[in-house]
């Protein structure tokens, strides 16, 4: 079997779809993206289907290899994105052409199903409170939420009350029968870490999200060794040597992106680092349906695997685009916030292609907000 072609796909919200074609009629769908730098990751995918075009696509970790090192620049958003998507498609060829999900070919399952959580919103604490009371009614046994918007280095006090008392609101109306996990996308200092958490202690998170952007990871030990709330990061680290110095730090959650991360087969390496070091896996997927079909594939395979982010309710598409692109939505069925194991070949999705056609005729141009303090310096997203 030999690689014969591929095609990209700009779809809404912002999301690209990759189908890479063979000789004998299987096709697999991968999603290289970095959502707001779709088009830089684009040229890269084309940059890395040069060498893919005519090889054998069964042989991923000998593909995996080149591709990650042999442009002796590596590494980054861009090219281990482009990567990432790759080799999911990669991994859903070989899954197809064995008639066998990929978990199968990672080991088999070590789970029946998946817990998942969904995103609670809420322009105030009565808001978010009546999001999550909906969202839990419909199945879901966790939430997450943004505790606040662009914040300065050291917040003042009513910044940190109001932040507390957003996340009390939520405790205090689901109870402690739900998890709640609180995101800060890096928009904390250190400083402001050891303010803060401890206002948060109380209310039991379930997790605190990247408290501080990557570049500040060697401060994470000294957050960890601060608090009692366990300390999830990784969405934006690209590969296991990225997680190394990471996984030593006391950290209790890593949180590699299946399209960003190298992959399935990098996502599964750093699972099985993270075990070594009593890390729990929570795979970053703000995604479309062919990031969460291949992170549900390493979730099922993994045995440190604590809990599945999805879309479907995180309010950036209008609606529910992750389900408009599958031939059969039932894959990503949640009862009782879970998601059965996937029996179908490859990543356990059929992608429809006309759908997926048609939205890329108007493809998006979709770009992170840039966010301002009340100064009008650059604030962290």
């Amino acid at each position: 079997m030999k690689i014969v072609g591929y095609e990209t796909f700009l779809v809404a919200p912002r999301w690209q779809f990759l189908r890479i074609d063979t000789d004998e009629g299987i096709s697999g769908w991968g999603e290289p993206i970095v959502e707001g730098r779709a088009e830089a990751v684009q040229g890269a995918v084309a940059a890395c289907m040069e060498y893919l075009v005519g090889a054998d696509p069964l042989r991923i970790e000998e593909h995996w290899q080149v591709l990650a090192k042999g442009g002796f620049y590596r590494g980054g958003a861009v090219l281990s994105s482009a990567l990432a998507g790759i080799d999911q498609a990669l991994w859903d060829i070989k899954g197809r052409h064995h008639g066998v999900p990929v978990h199968e070919l990672l080991g088999g399952p070590v789970r029946e199903r998946v817990r998942m959580y969904t995103w609670a919103h809420g322009v105030d604490n009565a808001a978010l409170v009546d999001d999550a009371q909906a969202k839990v009614a419909s199945g879901f046994t966790a939430v997450k939420i943004n505790v606040s918007e662009a914040l300065p280095p050291i917040p003042g006090a009513a910044d940190l009350r109001r932040m507390a008392s957003r996340v009390e609101a939520l405790r205090s109306a689901s109870g402690d029968g739900v998890d709640i996990a609180l995101d800060f996308h890096g928009r904390l200092s250190t400083a402001a870490t050891r303010q803060l958490l401890p206002l948060l202690e109380p209310l039991l998170p379930l997790f605190v999200e990247e408290p501080v952007t990557p570049e500040y990871s060697r401060d994470l030990r000294r957050i960890t060794e601060s608090t009692s709330i366990p300390i999830a990061t990784g969405e934006r680290l690209f590969s296991r040597w990225d997680f190394r110095d990471v996984l030593t730090t006391g950290i209790a959650v890593a949180q590699p992106d299946i399209s960003h991360a190298g992959g399935v087969s990098e996502v599964r390496r750093i699972a099985a680092m993270a075990e070594a070091y009593d890390v729990n896996v929570a795979p970053h997927c703000p995604l479309g349906p062919i990031t969460l079909a291949a992170s549900l594939q390493i979730d099922f395979a993994t045995p440190n695997f604590l809990i599945q982010e999805q879309s479907l309710g995180i309010e950036y598409g209008g609606g529910n685009e992750l389900l408009d692109y599958l031939v059969d939505p039932g894959v990503f069925t949640f009862t009782d916030g879970h998601v059965e194991r996937p029996t179908g070949p490859g990543l356990g999705i059929e992608v429809n292609e006309e759908v997926v056609r048609e939205a890329a005729a108007n493809p998006h141009r979709w770009r992170s907000p840039i966010l301002r303090h009340e100064d009008g310096s650059f604030a962290e997203w």
